[in-house]
This record gives structure tokens, sequence and C-alpha cells, in this order.
């Protein structure tokens, strides 16, 4: 019994008399190293300062920059898009199905959706009711993010809009989201309506 706590003790606590001394100067390579390390940190981070001190004013105040792709993905990734007579469910597969109904010509759109790091959405839709079959089309939407506020606009020339803002707004585009494929249901019955013979 008397061996096992002995081993532990030496395997728990390896500093001995002498054998701490023994391992410093076997590692003596690697107080230098950590020293450079932190002065190279340290005057990487002043340059750094610096320079962004010195950086002309245009390129800090610039007006808009995009979203990335990950942003974006927060914002539509497992969320259905409601729309005035129907909704697109944008799935974390990047599969898309979407459905409308209006004007008593219900139709489904299948295809897929996409990012960019330049703040674009797109969707590739192949469309199609009792009547028609389209071949995929493709829809994007610009995102921009200006004074904390992402605003979205119909590429290629559409109008720029409030999509969400930091606080959420009644009237953004985005309130019309929800999560999950909400919209699955009205969706499936579409389908079968439109696929259905007569």
């Amino acid at each position: 019994m008397r061996s096992l706590i002995d081993t532990a003790a030496r395997t728990t606590f390896p500093f001995e008399p002498g054998r701490t001394a023994r391992r410093l100067e076997a590692r003596g390579w690697l107080v230098p190293l950590l020293i450079a390390c932190g002065q190279l940190a340290f005057g990487g981070a002043a340059d750094a300062a610096a320079a962004k001190n010195n950086a002309p004013v245009e390129a800090a105040a610039k007006p808009e920059t995009a979203p990335t792709a990950f942003e974006l993905q927060l914002l539509y990734a497992d969320r259905t898009w409601n729309w005035r007579n129907g909704a697109a469910y944008f799935g974390l597969d990047r599969r898309l199905h979407a459905w409308t109904a209006g004007e008593d010509k219900p139709a489904v759109g299948e295809g897929r959706w996409l990012l960019t790091d330049t703040g674009k959405m797109c969707m590739e839709l192949a469309w199609r009711s009792k009547t028609y079959t389209t071949k995929p089309k493709r829809t994007c939407y610009s995102h921009r993010i200006e004074s904390g506020n992402i605003e979205q606009r119909k590429d290629p020339d559409g109008e720029w809009y409030d999509f969400k803002h930091a606080k959420d707004d009644p009237a953004d585009e985005h309130q019309k989201f929800e999560a999950g494929n909400t919209k699955g249901a009205q969706f499936d019955e579409t389908r079968k309506l439109v696929d259905s013979k007569g």
C-alpha cells in the first residue's frame, strides 16, 4: 500500500529537490522562445494601433458593408419567408421549397438557395402548376449593412429597403420570417393539387 502512495505522489507531484532544476535546464530553450513571442505580440499590437491612427479618413468611414455568408445564414437557414399568397422555406440542407396560391393558380417551386460573401442570397427555383413548368430560374437579393441595420434589394437594380433593424422593427421585411418549416403542410397540399390528374 505504501508503494502505491509513493508512486502516486511521484506521478502527481513531480517537483522534487534537484529534479526541477534538471527539468528547467533540459528545457532551457523554452524561456527565450516565450520572451520572443511576447515581444512580437506586443510589438505587432502597437504597430497595428499606430497604423490605425494614421489611416486615411476615407478608408475608416466606409458608408456600407456587405454581411458575410455566415451572417446571412443566421437570417435565412431553417426559416419560412411568408409572402402575401404563399411562402418559401430555406432548408438547412440548402433545399428550397416554395408555394403560391394567387389568383386561383396554385404553383409550387423546388430548388436550392445559396449565399455569397458579397452579401447576396440567391434562390434557384423551378416552378410548376397544372398549366406550366419552368426551368430553374435564379433570383438574387443583395444585402448591405447601413448604420447597424441590414438593407435588402432585389437584383439587379431594385430599390434598397429595410430588411432588419438592429432592434426589431414591425415594418422590417425580416418580420415575415418564421423559425422552422411553418408552411410545410400548405406546400404539400399545393404540390398534391398541382400534380393531381384532372
